[in-house]
């Protein structure tokens, strides 16, 4: 147990070092890190929002947009998939309480619609082995499709998840640092943003779906039928963002926000008013050139979130896959949809059901009382274990400063948020640490009292029997902590995340850090007795 290898003495040395650099920086304040070279490492442990004050916002999904937007896209799916050769003529395809109905003109081609339509609707919902869309045959020859409650409930999950990754980008965009953005329950999305005083802006961004689309504006619409909103099935009536009017558009979709590769806020080259600069993939680019060459001389309409933003005409080609939003934009709202536009469209329409907002002051009142905790604690052990156990006392002493510092160094590395439930967290491993060393040194008082045992008898024996219980008492300490973060959430996650690692750390520092440090001055000075 005493026995260091030359290897094994520098691998504690290194990792202590490295763990204690890692540290440094958190102590830095932000001004003085940005001076540093850019290839000086800089992981930092950041405060939580409870700490550093911040934004909290508890956004609701409308869920029936998940429903809708199904329909919407089964629709273009069986168009597409019945126009495929040999093609199956149907007639208009209907969407009504939550179904969508069509007639097969051919009745000898419903079996083939059929076969077509198993391939479109998906074969199970996730492991359940349900049908995503009950298929039904009505009168002979008209189709009923309809949404599964499995299937939808799959939807709905995989929005969520999908509308979660958009909101986490979108404040990344933003320039905030470090947002905790999870889900809670079924249809709900928590946000936390630390340091963010004013969440207005960043509410009006979250709530952008920023579903972007060009459609044909269809001309052949009198302004009698949009007013009564009598247009072909083919068409659609949207609000016109310019006078406030309406403006009838084909339902078909030439470009989708999907076919985006980049959009940046910039100015118009001719009158300098600030607009977005959007430029398409491949498929997009292509498609758009496409469009643009056989419809020359018509408008079309730029549409964000069922809006049209403006309907210029096409007066050439448009090749490159590159165009420009105009709208009325000032610059910051040009810079939120460009935003909005780069991190993707949201599946589902968010609204805020809760918002807090926590003052930094309040976080700072709770830092300096956490670390007056943590310091009043720690000097008070630091002063029992001198008084108890001696020079044994120091050793315990100095693997308590080093335990600290390798938890911070450790949350570094991870960019994991202290909050102030992992202040806590951290108390309480000091407290874990001090027990080890307890149980150590009580062990090798008995082994050389009661038992008779030289010092370096007592001291290999001490560790040996005492590091079983330890490690026993830990690991469930440790089980313990995944479970907290497994099934927790917030302040109770970011306590066993600290936790864990303390408890890592503490066994690391009381066991092999001190028996080094023993080691090291029992092989100096080969004392006969040990005081402790």
């Amino acid at each position: 147990m005493l026995d260091f290898p030359r290897w094994k003495v520098w691998a504690v040395i290194v990792t202590i070092v490295v763990c204690i650099a890692l540290s440094i920086p958190s102590f830095i304040p932000d001004n003085v890190r940005r001076t540093w070279p850019s290839w000086v490492p800089q992981p930092t442990v950041s405060l939580g929002l409870d700490l550093a004050g911040g934004s909290y916002l508890q956004l609701e999904a409308d869920t029936k947009d998940v429903a809708a937007s199904r329909l919407d896209a089964m629709r273009e799916s069986v168009r597409s998939v019945m126009r495929r050769d040999p093609r199956v003529e149907i007639g208009d395809i209907s969407v009504q309480n939550g179904q969508l109905t069509f007639m097969v003109r051919d009745p000898a081609k419903v079996d083939a619609a059929r076969e077509r339509l198993l391939e479109v609707t998906g074969s199970g919902a996730g492991l359940t082995g349900q049908r995503v869309w009950d298929i039904s045959v009505v009168d002979s020859s008209r189709f009923v499709l309809k949404p599964t409650q499995a299937g939808l409930e799959e939807a709905i999950d995989t929005a969520m998840n999908d509308a979660r990754e958009v909101v986490s980008r979108r404040i990344n965009e933003f320039g905030t640092r470090e947002p905790n953005v999870v889900r809670q329950g079924k249809n709900r999305i928590v946000v936390e943003v630390p340091g963010l005083k004013d969440p207005q802006a960043l509410k009006e961004l979250i709530g952008k779906t920023a579903k972007l689309e060009f459609k044909l504006v269809d001309t052949s619409v009198t302004p009698q039928q949009i007013q009564s909103g009598n247009v072909p099935a083919g068409s659609q009536v949207l609000s016109y963002q310019e006078g406030g009017g309406q403006i009838a558009v084909f339902r078909n979709a030439m470009i989708t926000g999907d076919m985006l590769v980049d959009a940046r806020q910039d100015y118009d080259p001719q009158d300098g008013t600030p607009g977005v600069a959007i430029q398409l993939d491949g498929v997009g680019s292509r498609r758009f050139a496409k469009v643009t060459q056989e419809n020359s001389g018509k408008p079309f309409a730029i549409i964000v979130d069922n809006n049209v933003i403006s309907a210029p005409n096409i007066n050439e080609p448009i090749l490159g896959g590159a165009a420009r939003i105009n709208g009325g934009f000032t610059v910051e709202s040009a810079n939120q949809l460009a935003v909005a536009l780069r991190s993707g469209k949201l599946p589902v329409t968010l609204k805020v059901v809760e918002e807090r907002t926590i003052s930094a002051e309040l976080g700072k009142d709770s830092i300096s009382k956490g670390v007056l905790a943590g310091v009043v604690g720690t000097l008070a052990l630091i002063f029992f274990m001198l008084i108890t156990y001696a020079r044994f006392g120091v050793y315990t002493t100095l693997a308590l400063v080093v335990n600290a510092f390798m938890i911070l160094g450790i949350m570094a590395i991870f960019n994991a948020t202290l909050t102030l439930p992992g202040i806590a967290g951290f108390v309480l491993t000091i407290g874990a640490a001090v027990d080890a060393n307890v149980l150590i040194n009580e062990r090798i008082r008995e082994e050389q009292r009661v038992r008779n045992r030289n010092a370096l008898a007592s001291v290999e024996f001490g560790y040996k029997e005492a590091s079983r219980a330890i490690f026993d008492a830990n690991i469930t300490n440790v089980i313990s902590a995944v479970i907290m973060f497994a099934i927790g959430s917030g302040p109770i996650r970011g306590f066993a995340v600290v936790l864990a690692i303390g408890i890592v750390t503490s066994v690391f520092t009381g066991v092999t850090f001190t028996r080094l440090l023993v080691a090291d001055w029992l092989k100096r000075n080969r004392p006969k007795t040990i005081q402790i």
